[in-house]
């Protein structure tokens, strides 16, 4: 999913592994995380795929750094990705339904509460996506008016 991930925002313009960074934890964060040292490595992976180019870019007074751009193969590719159906579903953890599966005993009113605190929980992770997204696509459209259309599905 990673290379994926880093090929979709590279569609929108060239960046370097740390802006990438950034951007992901401002936005797919909220449902794909990824470590500093993953993105590295997967760049070099897709760069040997032929799906990435990158060029050095020399600074004076601080680290060169090193700007990856899609090629057309690795635009190819998202597009495929993204046209290929999901069809299973993903198995993930799911610490609620584990604490629910052995909570026969706990009785009524402590699974009450628990689903009660795990309903908040998400109420207070879609309040912060609300506020969170509107500020991204207020951001990217004042900064590519291009980005509007994408900016509607994030």
């Amino acid at each position: 999913m990673l290379p994926y991930i880093l090929l979709g925002f590279l569609n929108y313009k060239p960046q370097t592994g740390y802006e990438l960074k950034q951007l992901m934890d401002k936005s797919t964060g909220h449902f794909w995380t990824a470590k500093q040292s993953q993105i590295y490595t997967t760049l070099k992976k897709m760069e040997r795929e032929g799906w990435i180019t990158s060029r050095v870019e020399t600074q004076k007074a601080r680290p060169d750094r090193v700007i990856y751009k899609v090629t057309r193969s690795g635009q190819s590719a998202l597009g495929s990705w993204v046209s290929n159906p999901i069809r299973e579903i993903d198995p993930h953890k799911n610490a609620l339904l584990v604490k629910l599966f052995f909570s026969a005993r706990a009785g009524r009113e402590a699974l009450l509460t628990q689903l009660r605190l795990f309903q908040n929980l998400h109420q207070q992770k879609i309040r912060l996506y609300k506020s969170q997204v509107q500020n991204v696509i207020r951001e990217s459209a004042a900064r590519s008016p291009r980005l509007k259309e994408d900016a509607l599905l994030w």
